[in-house]
């Protein structure tokens, strides 16, 4: 007995750019080139006081 797969037109076709409800918002960032780990750890630390949202990021 063959297996039979339904597969609805929806998957069938294919979309165009936007139509998988992602919506653009521009942002600006800052980098900053830390010597160390700790002056890394700090400076976030301080930016968190003021009320920033710092993101870390290890390269």
């Amino acid at each position: 007995m063959p297996l039979v797969v339904k597969i609805s037109k929806k998957a069938q076709l294919p979309r165009r750019p936007g139509e998988n409800g992602f919506r653009y918002s521009q942002q600006f960032g800052l980098v900053i080139v830390c010597r160390t780990e700790l002056e890394q750890r700090r400076l976030f630390a301080r930016l968190t006081k003021l009320g920033l949202a710092p993101k870390v990021v290890c390269v």
